[in-house]
Parts: C-alpha cells; structure tokens; sequence
C-alpha cells in the first residue's frame, strides 16, 4: 500500500465527501477516487457505501479507516523525529481551543512560535466535544478546553487557569456604580449567551441553577465576536470569562462586572493525546506551555469600567 493512498483514505474519513477529501489532499477526485479503488483491489472487498454521494463506509472500510489514521499519524512522528535529529522541529502542530479560551491562546503560541520558527501552527476553534473527537481521531494535536467539568478519555491533561466570570453590561444600564453583580441579578437582564452546545454555557447555565434561577436570554450564538457585536449596540448584557479582557479591555459605554454569590470559576486545561512516542512537536509544545503562567497574566484585578 502506498502511503499517500493511505493519507487520501484518511482525508474521506475526515471530510466525509470525496470533493472536499480530494480538496484538503491537493488532487483531483479522480486520483482521489483511482486511489480508493486501489486500496478496495488490495483488501479484496469494497471499502465504500457507494451511491450518488459518499454514504459511509464498509465494515472493511472501518478497520481500515483506523490502521491507516494510525499509520499516517506515525509516519509523523518519523518525520519530526528525524528532523529533531537534524536539530530542528519542522511540521505543523494542529490545536482545537474553545471559544472562551481564544482571545488569550497566542500568550501560548507565540513563546512556542518564537522558538520553533519553522513549525506551522493550526489554530481551529471547536467545541469541547469535538476536540475529544479530533484527539481520538488524529486530527488534532493538542486541545485547549475544560478540564474536570465533562469526562475526558485517552488524553493527559494540564491545568492552565481557572476561568472566571464577568457580567459585562451598559454603564448606563441598571448596574452603574456597582463593583459586582450577583448571578441572581445577572439572571434578570437581557443576555446574550453562547449556544448550549459550547460547554462554556452549560457551566453557566449550571451557576444559574444553582441559585435557583434560569438565564433572560434573548439571543445566542457559537461566536465570542458575535457576543460582543451585540453587547456593543448598549442593550445587551453577557456573562464572559474574564480572560475576554486581555484581549479587547473593556469597551467604552461599558461595565465589566465580577459575578458573586457565588463565586465560581471551572478549570481550563491543555490535553494531548496519550500516545507512545509522543510526537516531537507535542512534547515541544507541552514543555512551552508548562513553562508559561497563563493564571498570572489573566488573573482578575476587580471590577474594570469602560
């Protein structure tokens, strides 16, 4: 079997589509698709449910589908091995970072650019699901999510900072003169939240419960900038992690408010595969990030007013 064979095989498992999987492999779908019936004549069975679209694959497909993300994702760790040898880390390291954790992850990424100049960094935004599903699955290298809060598997996990909770609002709003607001009081105004899907409102939603009470939302969307476009019009509040302000400050016409009774904060973690070797990059990018204090340099001063 050719390796590059294998490598298309992997990308229709990623992409689910023969056009996008020839797409991300820089090749026609005709080679694409010769490549697959190549691989079919190998095994000796079909490896795809075929009809006018990709559909799935065949129970061969399947366990093929598995040996061969392993094969890729080994040859890899090879190629970096050997560059390590030669002093030097090339490659590219992909990373999964939840929404609440982006306006803060260059202070990660950019110690490690500057020492590994050659190394290409992915940086995608995901869910906290569906960073499980790419570290399962070779897609992702590293993953920056929640630590403790949803179960984990197959991963080693380390603690970055423990998220933090503000209620950013209008100065002119309800709140003016105010160094703090209550989740209580924050459950009564007119928020915009992130989508039940992101594990960021499922932890709010769940401070909300906690005191007794269920969230005024009037808006919802999968994007922290989005959030923000809204809060930015003067009518609409939201509940963010604090880490928000390092990146934008606090908004003129704005309050951004610590949330008490009670106080509540849900770790941030950084998880990487459990795999033997542990691919260069990895291990580079794990030193880098151990080496960092993400805590102190996001760690809440008290109230900030815009």
């Amino acid at each position: 079997m050719q390796l590059r064979h294998l490598r298309f095989f992997v990308a229709l498992g990623r992409e689910k589509h023969f056009g996008r999987a020839a797409e991300a492999c820089h090749v026609t779908q005709s080679t694409l698709s010769a490549a697959v019936r190549q691989l079919e004549e190998e095994i000796g069975a079909p490896l795809i449910e075929r009809d006018k679209r990709f559909k799935g694959f065949t129970a061969e497909g399947k366990v093929l589908l598995d040996w061969a993300t392993r094969v890729v994702a080994g040859r890899a760790v090879l190629d970096q091995q050997i560059g390590l040898l030669r002093g030097e880390l090339t490659g590219e390291l992909a990373l999964g970072v939840i929404p609440s954790a982006l306006p803060t992850i260059g202070l990660l990424t950019t110690p490690f650019s500057e020492a590994h100049p050659k190394v290409t960094l992915q940086i995608h935004s995901r869910t906290s699901d569906e960073i499980q599903r790419t570290l399962d699955a070779f897609d992702f290298d590293v993953g920056i999510t929640y630590l403790g809060a949803e179960p984990l598997h197959g991963v080693t996990t380390y603690p970055l900072y423990e998220e933090r909770y503000i209620l950013l609002t209008p100065t002119r709003g309800p709140f003016r003169g105010r160094s703090s607001v209550t989740w209580t009081e924050a459950a009564e105004t007119p928020l915009c939240l992130l989508t039940p899907d992101m594990q960021n409102r499922r932890l709010i939603n769940s401070v909300f419960a906690s005191v007794g009470r269920t969230p005024n939302v009037h808006a919802e969307s999968n994007s922290l900038m989005t959030l923000c476009s809204h809060i930015r019009t003067g009518f609409w509040s939201s509940v963010l992690p604090y880490n928000l302000l390092w990146l934008f400050g606090t908004p003129k016409g704005m309050l951004a408010l610590p949330l008490v009774e009670p106080e509540r904060s849900f770790t941030v973690g950084m998880v990487v595969r459990q795999q033997k070797p542990q691919p260069p990059l990895v291990e580079a990018f794990v030193k880098s990030v151990r080496e960092s204090d993400l805590e102190r340099q996001i760690k809440p001063r008290g109230a900030s007013n815009g």
